[in-house]
């Protein structure tokens, strides 16, 4: 899926591109799940400060196998299953990404849930642990429980020893 013009979802189009070849201290992932966020959204309507060249295929989260490691890559191989940020380009049947900005897949994990990690979980424990200080027995209140962070939110609160009061809207 590309972005050529801006505006929303309805403006992307299906097409086709040359599979992509890894370089040094690269991979070639195929993808089997791309998560969509809200920057993801923001950047193809060119209302995020960051603005890729177009085209472009939006997706900066991704989970699937790795197909092709470029020269020096270590420590991964072909079929394995990982997690990766790459910026964006995830909404395609196969991306590039550094091996070192690579994770294992979760076992047990779906591709589905992998690639729902590294945004939403990431931003979620910068919030609580690092700029909240959340500690064992305080009560954690989250609005907008029912998105990405929101849900990630609750677990990790929990998981951080906190009461959780969640609270949602239609």
């Amino acid at each position: 899926m590309l972005s050529k013009v801006s505006g929303g979802p309805e403006t992307l189009e299906l097409s086709e591109l040359p599979d992509p070849v890894a370089g040094p201290g690269q991979v070639v992932i195929a993808v089997r799940a791309c998560a969509i966020n809200y920057p993801d959204v923001l950047i193809i309507e060119d209302k995020y400060q960051f603005k890729p060249p177009r085209p472009f295929a939006p997706g900066s989260e991704i989970a699937g196998t790795i197909a092709e490691l470029g020269e020096g890559v270590t420590g991964w191989a072909i079929g394995d299953r990982v997690i990766a940020m790459i910026g964006n380009g995830g909404l395609a049947e196969k991306v590039v990404a550094h091996a070192a900005a690579l994770y294992p897949l979760p076992e047990g994990r779906s591709f589905a849930e992998g690639a729902s990690l590294i945004l939403t979980y990431g931003t979620t424990i910068h919030a609580l642990r690092d700029r909240g200080r959340i500690a064992a027995g305080q009560t954690l209140l989250v609005l907008g429980a029912a998105g990405g962070v929101g849900l990630a939110a609750i677990e990790l609160g929990k998981a951080f020893g906190a009461t959780v009061v969640a609270a949602v809207s239609s």
